[in-house]
């Protein structure tokens, strides 16, 4: 298996990479969505149908079939001999960021069931704010891989 493994190496990071970039486009648009659907939307109007239509479509069509694809790639590349060094910090930085980013999508997809119920109690302000949270995460990411600290 670790032959394999490594043999696919440069298929895997590649695969990892692309899979990343179309979860965060979901977890960056998604409470973006939210500040609009709260601020344009009476519940049970036209416009809020169309907005739980848009929130399902990205969560469950791009988010979540990304998520899986980035943990299976993501434990495919932890697995692979010689790329990760466990006596360094930036792999436990990335994974805790990692898990970071999960609880932030399964936080989304509860506020989506909010809307889709026409339960949200959270204003546009708040989502502005918790958009701000992959931001951070990502940074975090990507300084501990790249600068392998």
């Amino acid at each position: 298996m670790a032959e394999f493994l490594a043999s696919y190496y440069p298929w895997t990071k590649s695969l990892h990479i692309i899979v990343v970039l179309t979860w965060m486009a979901g977890l960056f648009y998604l409470p973006r969505i939210f500040v609009y659907h709260v601020e344009r939307a009476a519940v049970g109007s036209e416009t809020d149908e169309v907005f739980k239509v848009m929130e399902m479509k990205l969560y469950r069509y791009i988010m979540n079939p990304s998520i899986i694809l980035v943990w299976v790639f993501g434990l495919a590349l932890v697995f692979t001999p010689g790329i990760v060094d466990w006596g360094s910090v930036w792999p436990y930085a990335k994974g805790a960021a990692v898990i970071g980013m999960t609880w932030f999508h399964m936080w989304l997809g509860l506020r989506r069931k909010e809307f889709l119920a026409g339960t949200n109690t959270r204003t546009g302000r708040s989502y502005r704010m918790m958009n701000e949270v992959p931001t951070l995460l990502m940074l975090v990411i990507v300084f501990a891989v790249v600068l392998k600290f």
